[in-house]
């Protein structure tokens, strides 16, 4: 392994490693003062660890695919030794993939100084990475930022953002409206929930705050009817629009270009926050440290406010809220918003160890190269299954000729990768930000595989509906 970049050797990855993790992982356990063998430790194998977590975890996602153990750079051991390719990340969290020295050398040192204050106290880390984030948004004088553990959260506190900017043309409490797109995700908590489209996430929690409509994704008309001087009469005026430039769990679609720069024009001219929603493709994750700031995206446009997770502490739970200018800043004053952890010396050391290696090792153009190659060498691989790519930087759709996804998903862990099955017919990659060429022509090798037949074989028979903005596959030779 590479101790600068994280890199490791990339032979093939379904390689079974030369020494069982179970020794490690019952080790492991035993360190821990005073930890019973009979609750850290025990047997070690996936089937066994899987038949305690049945027993002991909530039954929110269900049987785990499978028990890992540990990781080293892109890669991940299970509990029976077998190594895979990392091209989830966790979900887009571990941008330095893992057990990096820096950031593990960061977190241990700082948890060996001061690991945790209330926030009647500041530390330096904690100031030290507001003022970083800020740099790097390229935010205007009297900008701040708030501190959270997770996306939600930061979203959380956004739509607490959006409702104390109420005071409209009309007049005190005049903008009721907080618009957001079909399609979005923006968490489970409930204030984040309102936000999220998906019916079958929402049904179950009902009713939710209110006050929230939903728009088609990437449709400028639609939003201009929404802003319109009726829409105004009839509903009241907006108090902030909420959005993903690259819509994740609704199967990596970016924002049509235009789109942004016509938001951020209805926004400013009614007084309503332009809210974006960076928890997944913020801190590199499409080639820049922001996606906005991609032209093709945000056409050099400036946010009132954009939420931050995932990849921000590189594993550790951190979040933010990035508030632009005085007036997004002040919107919360004291007492109306606070949190136990965010913020903590511990969380803001990681994030800061996270943003220095990306700049350091110049990770932003590794994506940008990387996920290029990724992107353009599935695309070409020839195989009928495989109908496009689209996405940005490492932040990537495969494009399925049907509703083949969970299959694909199943070989794919078979043959050492772990993938997303994000829709019925597109997979998601989103791999650690050191992903290298290799380990790119590993996956490309992977989807040339697949069975050409996969797709007649699928339960419907029938190919899924074309999504717009994919990189067409090369048709296949012969």
């Amino acid at each position: 392994m590479n101790g600068t970049t994280g890199e490791v050797s990339s032979t093939h990855p379904a390689e079974v490693a030369p020494a069982t993790t179970e020794t490690q992982a019952t080790d492991a356990a035993r360190s821990v003062e005073g930890a019973a063998d009979t609750t850290l430790a025990g047997p070690g194998s996936v089937a066994q660890w899987t038949e305690r977590y049945t027993h002991a975890v909530m039954d929110t996602f269900g049987a785990p695919q499978k028990v890992l153990v540990r990781g080293e750079g892109a890669y991940v051991w299970d509990a029976d030794g077998k190594r895979y390719l990392d091209l989830l990340a966790g979900i887009a969290v571990n941008a330095l993939g893992h057990a990096h020295p820096t950031l593990t050398a960061a977190v241990s040192a700082q948890l060996g100084t001061l690991g945790h204050v209330s926030n009647f106290f500041g530390s330096p880390t904690q100031i030290a990475l507001a003022e970083r984030l800020l740099n790097l948004a390229q935010a205007p004088e009297g900008s701040r930022v708030f501190f959270t553990n997770s996306g939600t959260e930061a979203n959380e506190a956004a739509f607490k953002m959006a409702r104390r900017n109420r005071d409209g043309v009309g007049g005190p409490g005049t903008r009721t409206r907080v618009l957001a797109l079909e399609g979005g995700f923006h968490g489970r908590s409930m204030g984040a929930l309102a936000l999220t489209s998906k019916a079958a996430y929402r049904e179950p929690f009902e009713p939710l705050p209110g006050g929230v409509e939903f728009v088609p994704f990437g449709d400028v008309a639609a939003l201009e009817e929404a802003f319109s001087p009726d829409a105004v009469a009839a509903r009241g005026e907006v108090a902030a629009l909420v959005v993903e430039p690259v819509q994740g769990e609704a199967g990596v679609r970016p924002l049509p270009p235009g789109y942004l720069v016509a938001a951020r024009e209805l926004t400013a001219a009614s007084g309503a926050l332009l809210v974006l929603d960076e928890v997944q493709t913020g801190v590199g994750r499409t080639g820049s440290w922001f996606a906005f700031q991609q032209q093709e995206i945000g056409g050099g446009i400036t946010p009132d406010v954009v939420t931050l997770a995932k990849g921000l502490g590189g594993g550790f739970p951190v979040g933010a809220v990035v508030a632009f200018g005085e007036r997004a800043a002040t919107l919360l004053g004291r007492g109306q918003h606070g949190t136990t952890f965010g913020g903590n010396p511990v969380a803001a050391a990681a994030a800061l160890a996270t943003l220095g290696v990306i700049e350091r090792d110049g990770l932003l153009a590794n994506v940008r190269a990387v996920g290029e190659a990724l992107r353009d060498g599935i695309a070409a691989c020839g195989n009928p299954v495989v109908a496009g790519t689209r996405g940005l930087g490492l932040l990537i759709a495969v494009q399925l000729s049907a509703p083949v996804s969970a299959e694909v998903a199943r070989r794919a862990l078979d043959a050492g990768f772990i993938v997303n099955a994000v829709q019925p017919d597109a997979i998601r990659l989103a791999p650690p930000l050191i992903l290298t060429r290799d380990q790119a022509s590993e996956v490309v090798a992977f989807f040339a595989s697949l069975p050409a037949d996969l797709v007649a074989a699928s339960a419907s028979g029938t190919a899924a509906p074309t999504t717009p903005s994919i990189t067409p596959a090369t048709p296949q030779k012969g």
